[in-house]
């Protein structure tokens, strides 16, 4: 499985950015999928997650700003980001897991700053 991150970019504190992963295959078997970011100098970090029912699951730093969504028609993951902060500065990785493996994005910046 490939994975395609995108909508990543500049934006101001207290702006929305939308993230979308596209998947190269169906993601109907892919039983949870979401979103990790690493900042500088800092580890990869969970975000975000959502099962094939589409249960979701959020970091406490981002719950009740970050919404994740999956459309299994389109094979896509989407991450609305809201009132962004520039904490929030980081490259964002879309995962999947499917059958025990993981999979993995190439990662998409964004970036907060005034």
């Amino acid at each position: 499985v490939q994975l395609q991150a995108s909508g990543g970019g500049l934006v101001q504190p207290g702006g929305s950015l939308r993230l979308s992963c596209a998947a190269s295959r169906s993601i109907f078997n892919i039983n949870d999928m979401g979103w990790y970011r690493q900042a500088p100098g800092k580890q990869r970090e969970y975000v975000a997650s959502i099962t094939s029912t589409s249960i979701t699951g959020y970091a406490d730093s981002v719950r009740g700003q970050f919404t994740i969504s999956r459309d299994n028609a389109k094979n896509t993951v989407s991450l609305q980001m809201n009132s962004l902060k520039p904490e929030d500065t980081a490259v964002y990785y879309c995962w999947g897991r499917m059958y025990g493996n993981d999979y993995w994005g190439q990662g998409t910046q964004v970036t907060v700053s005034s």
